[in-house]
């Protein structure tokens, strides 16, 4: 593929991603939408069937849609240089393990991640014109923790993020590959099990990029975009990314 095709297959995917993902919190959040207050699950269904529409879409590419994955193919290339950026775990293999390649992977996911929060905005433009609380308009774009403890919290997000890798990695290989459909499963898992401290971003393009765009975007009453702890979902996810592939690896279970 070239890097063109690279570009617009993450960043599509990630668009999709964000304006589905957005969209059910969304739906949950706002004044006046048809399904306020739908409660968690169907937060996590939403983010996983929102996972599953990005991942076909990107799949020529391993639909990635994530840095964390992109970072931990990197990582398995270390290990075995029979890695591919789209290898048999999500995609069908080919795209080689290059600087250029993996930078394009990650400003597409990153670009696509805005684009796609913008467009959530777009969709619910007369609901964020509503008056409530900031803090639910800037839960649309990005995640927060119940408990704020930075260290905790950064530890919260590796650990989603390491489940979701180890499961990357190993699900290629059993007897039943179920595709984008399986990591639309485990993302609702990771959810529904993980995700109740921080609201599991698990994708630092997930949540900065849609935290730039609230910043940006003329919300009417958005408050702050709290960039003090901007950090935490960018670091963890990036963190347990590279453990969870060491660990893949040093046991050969990829």
């Amino acid at each position: 593929m070239s890097l063109a095709q690279i570009f617009f297959s993450e960043f599509l995917g990630t668009a999709i991603l964000l304006l589905l993902g957005g969209g059910v919190v969304a739906t949950n959040l706002l004044p006046k939408s048809k399904g306020k207050d739908g409660g968690w699950l169907l937060v996590n269904w939403g983010w996983g069937l929102a996972v599953f529409a990005g991942v076909y879409v990107a799949y020529n590419t391993g639909g990635h849609l994530n840095p964390a994955v992109t970072i931990a193919k990197v990582v398995g290339h270390m290990f075995d240089s029979s890695v591919t950026l789209n290898g048999p775990e999500l995609g069908a293999g080919g795209i080689a393990v290059s600087a250029a390649n993996v930078l394009v992977y990650i400003v597409a996911q990153f670009l696509g991640a805005f684009v796609g929060a913008v467009l959530c905005w777009l969709t619910f433009k007369q609901h964020f014109d509503e008056d409530c609380d900031p803090a639910l308009k800037l839960g649309v774009f990005s995640t927060a923790p119940e408990i704020r403890s930075y260290g905790w919290n950064t530890l919260t997000e590796a650990i989603g993020t390491a489940v979701l890798i180890i499961w990357v990695f190993v699900s290629g290989h059993t007897q039943s590959s179920i595709g984008p459909l399986g990591v639309a499963l485990i993302i609702v898992v990771i959810g529904t099990s993980l995700g109740g401290p921080t609201g599991y971003a698990i994708n630092p393009a997930r949540d900065l990029a849609p935290r730039v765009a609230h910043a940006v975007l003329p919300i009417k009453g958005k408050g702050g975009s709290d960039w003090g702890y901007s950090w935490v979902p960018v670091v963890g996810p990036i963190l347990g990314a590279i453990v969870a592939t060491v660990i893949v690896f040093a046991c050969d279970l990829a």
